[in-house]
């Protein structure tokens, strides 16, 4: 099978150079490698032409996560794509795990890497993406103590796209991530439609990544991301909690952007939260539409949905 790494730049500096020095190590060889430069203001992804099999996408605008991965989508013809975050840097057998996964589970569409902390590898930055029955995701495992649990491979509701594989041909065929989007989330909306289309999503602990994302950080999400989240978290699920289950879950998922709400006052980013549902509620004529369209192609049905739906009532921490 072939593959293509994408990789989507945006400032990252060295560490976009560092991440592809990784990536020469691997112990199986990407057919192809390329970065899309979102009108980065630095001068590192330059850096990238000067290594064996990278190609270079230097844009004049930003079109974010979703629009960049869409466009180098719309450029590979491989059979799988990897999509991988400057700031994630694989192990030398991350890919060959991977492929190795895909080779195994035929009928499984993604497949998520056991990323680890930067700074601390007994850390866990994430073991795939959950969503919450009130539309609350969060990257499972979280800030956690790696365990014995955690080197067990197991289905899971989507991949972290900061380091993931998936069959090139099931994203083409759901199209692709949602622009709209632009950042956040959307690698969750991306595997919830490819749930609705009967797709699978798998953990792969083998494949390794160490991220210096968010498990880094101990404050709040900047302003940017928790705009970006709480906005696009109401998108995902008006877009894709199909039929008896959107209307069960609506008043729970009300009641989240609720509490969201009164939260974020409370903490002075009143601001900040009220644009963001504001301009999601805006957003909704668009996503009904879209809904539509994804809801008529559904072939998931709405037991196999509820199946790898997150029901805990209480949650004690998460990572979005």
């Amino acid at each position: 099978m072939t593959t293509a790494v994408i990789i989507i730049n945006w400032n990252s500096g060295a560490l976009l150079v560092k991440c592809l020095q990784h990536l020469e190590r691997q112990t199986v060889q990407p057919d192809r490698i390329l970065v899309i430069d979102n009108a980065s203001s630095d001068n590192f992804c330059i850096c990238s032409e000067l290594l064996a099999n990278v190609t270079l996408r230097r844009l004049n605008s930003n079109l974010g996560f979703a629009g960049g991965n869409n466009l180098a989508l719309s450029e590979c013809n491989t059979d799988l794509i990897a999509t991988l975050n400057p700031d994630a840097f694989p192990d030398p057998e991350w890919l060959e795990q991977l492929l190795t996964a895909a080779s195994a589970y035929p009928d499984v569409a993604a497949f998520g890497s056991r990323q680890l902390s930067f700074e601390d590898i007994g850390i866990l930055d994430g073991a795939g993406d959950t969503y919450h029955i009130s539309g609350l995701v969060w990257r499972n495992r979280f800030g956690k103590q790696q365990q014995a649990e955690d080197l067990v491979p197991r289905e899971i509701f989507s991949p972290c796209a900061a380091a993931a594989l998936y069959r090139r041909q099931a994203l083409v065929d759901i199209g692709g991530f949602d622009d709209a989007f632009f950042c956040y989330i959307e690698d969750v909306d991306l595997g919830f439609r490819l749930r609705l289309a009967g797709h699978k999503s798998m953990y792969v602990p083998k494949a390794m990544v160490r991220h210096i994302g968010s498990a880094t950080t101990s404050g709040q999400p900047s302003d940017f991301s928790a705009y970006h989240g709480h906005r696009n978290l109401v998108w995902t699920f008006f877009k894709n909690m199909p039929g008896l289950l959107f209307w069960l879950l609506l008043p729970l998922h009300l009641l989240l952007n609720l509490s969201t709400i009164i939260g974020y006052v409370a903490r002075g980013k009143g601001s900040m939260i009220l644009r963001a549902k504001i301009d999601a509620v805006k957003g909704l004529p668009r996503v009904w539409s879209k809904r539509k369209q994804i809801q008529a192609g559904r072939t998931a049905t709405i037991q196999d949905i509820w199946r790898i739906l997150d029901k805990r009532f209480i949650i004690s921490k998460y990572g979005r």
